[in-house]
């Protein structure tokens, strides 16, 4: 198994399910992702407002190469109906080299 470095996941969540297929779909169609998934509901806590908050979100898992990253956070942030949406990512260090080669040539 190849390691490889310029590989990414991101993930963002959204408050419907509607909202975060939107996300994953527009991603997806301008090529800033060779693919996503959308997991939920599932339970979140967090700090909202300087108030401890819970509620049930959708989480978008976006796989894109570090190349395209920029773009698509730029893409989600234009994109996402909240203000300050969590957008992180994660490398992917190791994989099947043919599923790296897809995301290459999916992404460009």
């Amino acid at each position: 198994m190849p390691i490889m470095a310029d590989y990414l996941q991101v993930t963002t969540v959204a408050d419907s399910e509607e909202a975060a297929k939107r996300l994953a779909r527009s991603a997806v169609a301008a090529r800033l992702a060779a693919s996503a998934n959308v997991v939920g509901p599932i339970a979140s806590v967090f700090w909202h407002l300087g108030e401890l908050g819970e509620g049930q979100e959708w989480q978008v898992i976006l796989k894109t190469t570090s190349v395209r990253f920029v773009e698509l956070r730029d893409h989600l942030l234009a994109e996402h109906p909240w203000e300050n949406p969590e957008i992180s990512a994660v490398q992917m260090v190791a994989g099947a080299s043919a599923y790296f080669d897809w995301l290459d040539r999916t992404t460009q």
